[in-house]
């Protein structure tokens, strides 16, 4: 992929914000942000950055994969100082490539350690759990499945809603095959081509469960809290069931930030993790609409969610989060 293309296929944003009180940065000393985080958020953040500090940043927008694919490609030459995901098997795929600086020890305390790697080259910077919405008219508590792995089950054929070809849904294959293993995950995901309605999108899966053309959808909680603070159309009729007892289904997966070894700006780009990680970027979760999780420590996270700590989520170190072999088995599971 050329460079041309790359910039007309990830898009161009730049921070703004109080820029007349900014000093004359020179071209080359703008931060540079690979974003496949959400726009508006990451907007919010680079904006709020550039306000207190002067900092100028260029946001290059993109999807998780198709930005990590990017960032290895151009390897040691890419002009990117930060890499921001969704998800964190996009933040493997570029660490295993050996193209993160590893992070000082003040940046990383910023976020409890079940928030960041273990090896400490990369940090969260928002969460988000796995949740079952299901059509309140068509299921009671009762009848919800008690595992993530009851949905493979023939008595859920047909009955419930995902989106796997998303960089959402395979971070949560991801999960599995870090919990489970090989050979578990490919029966789960043969059961999900025998017994998933296939759609395109989050959103997608959410109101098929609302209209009642299945029982239940597989999705973030995010999309469901993010449609009940607007028009609620796709969400009215459903609820949320969370799997807890550290099951896969209670996956909860990390949001991203690294800095890349061949940044030429490293020191703003360590004060823009700070500045994410903190009170001020944290509170963007917190009192925003993108309804995720905060991860920064002692940072409260948005009331109307259930708090991360009850979640009951399982303990994985995102540094295993595995793309490749999940891509792998969902080829052959004909789900990609």
């Amino acid at each position: 992929m050329s460079p041309l293309h790359f910039l007309l296929t990830l898009g161009l944003s730049v921070a703004v914000a109080t820029m007349a009180h900014a000093p004359a940065w020179a071209q080359d000393e703008r931060l540079v942000i690979y974003n496949a985080q959400h726009e508006t958020l990451a907007q919010e953040w680079a904006s709020a950055f550039t306000e207190q500090t002067g900092i100028p940043v260029i946001l290059r927008q993109g999807a998780d994969l198709e930005v990590a694919n990017q960032i290895v490609q151009e390897g040691a030459n890419s002009p990117a100082d930060l890499f921001l995901t969704e998800n964190s098997p996009a933040m493997v795929l570029v660490d295993n490539a050996g193209l993160f600086e590893p992070l000082p020890a003040d940046v990383l305390e910023a976020v409890p350690p079940q928030y960041r790697p273990g090896n400490g080259h990369w940090i969260g910077i928002a969460a988000r759990s796995t949740v079952f919405a299901y059509n309140a008219s068509r299921l009671t508590k009762n009848d919800l499945p008690k595992t993530m792995a009851e949905l493979a089950e023939p008595q859920w054929q047909g009955r419930w809603a995902a989106s796997p070809s998303g960089a959402d849904f395979q971070a949560l294959v991801a999960a599995y095959l870090a919990l489970e293993g090989e050979e578990a995950t490919a029966q789960w995901l043969e059961g999900l081509k025998r017994n998933a309605v296939i759609v395109r999108g989050n959103r997608a899966a959410l109101a098929a469960a609302n209209n009642g053309e299945v029982d239940g959808a597989l999705i973030y909680h995010y999309y469901w809290f993010g449609d009940r603070a607007g028009t609620d159309e796709n969400s009215n009729k459903t609820e949320l069931h969370y799997f807890g007892h550290e099951d896969p289904g209670a996956f909860v997966s990390l949001s991203g930030a690294g800095l890349l070894a061949s940044s030429q700006h490293k020191q703003s780009a360590l004060e823009f993790l700070r500045f994410i990680t903190g009170a001020k970027g944290q509170a963007a979760l917190r009192e925003g609409q993108s309804f995720e999780y905060t991860v920064g420590l002692d940072q409260p996270a948005n009331p109307a969610l259930v708090p991360l700590a009850e979640l009951d989520a399982p303990q994985i170190d995102p540094a295993q989060l595995d793309n490749r072999k999940v891509i792998e088995l969902m080829i052959a599971a004909d789900l990609l």
